[in-house]
């Protein structure tokens, strides 16, 4: 299979499973190494493809518009990074990202894309296994997400209750 090839195929792939598909598994379907991977999708996303890496794969970020979007300021310790993303998955939102000012490297982006319970089970149990520090531990705790949800109602709770457990800046 030729190069441009793959590459279609990789993208049909990921618009056909609408979820997110391991570097790996890409590699075994092609008989290629992740490496190859790794550039096919470089390539795709300089030719304009919206393909994000979270952290069970590539995924085409299909920007539904119908959702609403913020962009929202909080700060908290370690030990509630799970508390505030159960808020905002309770109402049905989406964690997009995680973004922190770093002075020295500028904004510092982690794309998440937790969508439910089990996204956050295995982010929680990832944390806890990899004993991985959170972004913000480099800001004492400030950063910022990007949070969808379906609805303004479902969007207001959402803040409503992170400023009720003072997470909100």
């Amino acid at each position: 299979m030729k190069a441009d090839e793959r590459r279609n195929s990789i993208i049909e792939m990921l618009m056909r499973e609408k979820k997110a598909i391991k570097g790996t598994t890409l590699a075994e379907s092609f008989n290629v190494t992740r490496q190859i991977i790794v550039k096919d999708i470089a390539i795709l996303r300089a030719k304009g493809n919206n393909i994000i890496a979270t952290p069970d794969g590539y995924m085409i970020n299909d920007d539904n518009s119908s959702r609403v979007k913020s962009v929202i300021a909080v700060n908290h310790n370690n030990e509630d990074v799970i508390k505030e993303l159960e808020i905002v998955v309770k109402y049905g939102g989406i964690i997009e990202d995680v973004i922190v000012e770093h002075p020295l490297y500028g904004e510092i982006k982690g794309i998440l894309m937790i969508k439910n319970l089990n996204d956050l089970n295995k982010f929680k149990n990832a944390l806890k296994e990899i004993n991985a520090k959170p972004l913000s531990i480099l800001t004492n705790g400030v950063h910022l997400h990007t949070i969808s949800a379906d609805s303004i109602e479902n969007m207001e709770l959402i803040k409503e209750e992170l400023k009720e457990n003072g997470f909100i800046l």
